[in-house]
């Protein structure tokens, strides 16, 4: 290979990234628009209580939630969607929380990958639409979308994903009222509250950048929950996890729940986040609580479970009943534009009604 060619013709030009190591075809990196760092990662991340949030953030706005045993942090949707990541600790781990508003991919990672403690920033390139990072200690370039290394010397190592959850502000702050919020006060000037991206949440929109065959089965902007364990994937239309509130399955020998509950508004709709339309809030959580399965049902607006008629939370947990106070095992999941989730996990399943046929 010619390295000097490839450096000059490719979008990876400016980096050291060791392009005799590569599981995808280079053709496949494409210019997303700004250049390398041209969106900035938050390095030096600043926190503030739930409290002096409420001065800037609506309860309707969508947040990352991370939440340990000891605490929990939230990421506003409204400054991710400028920045699309954050170099953090969290607990006494190194984290990394990205967002890549092309595919609505929010993903938690641990940055620690064999002796490295990586950091990252934003290439400036897409593969599939979707942000490649990469990290400052190699300039190995990383998809979002899996966490994997896909060029440069740490090829086919792979980031931990960390279980995490897209919900509203208030959620947030009335689960974790004790939790902290990434500040506003990042470093950089932008338009937080602002979506840049006004009406890319519109199930007739197409995808920006994508240049491979969308998969027939579910419209390329639909929403979907995308599951993916010990092998085996599977998406769940938006428009039917909404209808149904929960969902009861297996995927792979994963016994699991889902939630999608009314809370949450799209960061990408309209121009201001806080006036965007309803787009709920969804959990996946292992329905084994304590050694005992449990079997849930959406009764008189509420999610309860059928052995104890504990209601639960968005989040997972107990509201009243026999098991207030307790909490389901969240699992990784995410919530993505049904093009991407298909196009790296082209053998999912999709998720239909108990009859087969589609809802209305």
């Amino acid at each position: 290979m010619n390295d000097t060619h490839t450096f000059s013709s490719l979008p990876v030009a400016g980096f050291s990234t060791d392009l005799s190591k590569s599981r995808i075809p280079l053709e496949e990196l494409l210019p997303g628009g700004p250049a390398k760092d041209g969106i900035p990662a938050i390095d030096h991340p600043r926190f503030i209580g739930v409290t002096a949030a409420q001065q800037w953030l609506k309860p309707q706005e969508p947040v990352i939630a991370l939440a340990g045993e000891q605490s929990a942090k939230a990421y506003p949707l409204q400054i991710l969607i400028w920045h699309e990541m954050v170099n953090d600790h969290f607990e006494g781990q190194p984290v990394l929380v990205t967002f890549c508003p092309l595919c609505y991919s929010a993903l938690v990672f641990g940055r620690r990958v064999g002796s490295y403690t990586l950091d990252f920033g934003v290439s400036g390139m897409l593969r599939h639409s979707d942000m490649i990072m990469y990290d400052r200690q190699t300039e190995s370039l990383w998809q979002q979308f899996t966490g994997e290394a896909v060029v440069g010397s740490l090829t086919d190592q792979r980031l931990a994903v960390l279980p995490s959850q897209i919900m509203s502000f208030e959620q947030f702050y009335t689960q974790y009222p004790e939790g902290h919020v990434l500040s506003r006060e990042t470093g950089f000037e932008r338009d937080y509250g602002r979506n840049p991206y006004r009406g890319y949440d519109d199930v007739s929109q197409r995808p920006f950048r994508f240049e491979g065959e969308t998969d027939p089965r579910l419209p390329p902007m639909e929403k979907v929950l995308g599951l993916h364990f010990n092998g085996q994937s599977k998406a769940y239309p938006y428009r039917l996890t909404r209808q149904q509130r929960v969902i009861v399955d297996q995927v792979g020998d994963q016994p699991v729940v889902i939630f999608h509950l009314d809370g949450a508004v799209s960061a990408l709709d309209a121009g201001s986040i806080a006036d965007s339309r309803e787009a709920g809030t969804t959990g996946v959580f292992d329905p084994v609580h304590q050694g005992q399965m449990l079997s849930f049902e959406w009764h008189k607006g509420q999610v309860r479970d059928r052995q104890t008629g504990t209601v639960w939370s968005a989040t997972g947990h107990g509201l009243s009943g026999p098991l207030r106070g307790q909490q389901l095992r969240l699992l990784p999941y995410g919530d993505y534009f049904a093009f991407a989730w298909l196009v790296f996990r082209p053998d999912s399943q999709v998720y239909t009604l108990n009859n087969g046929d589609e809802a209305p």
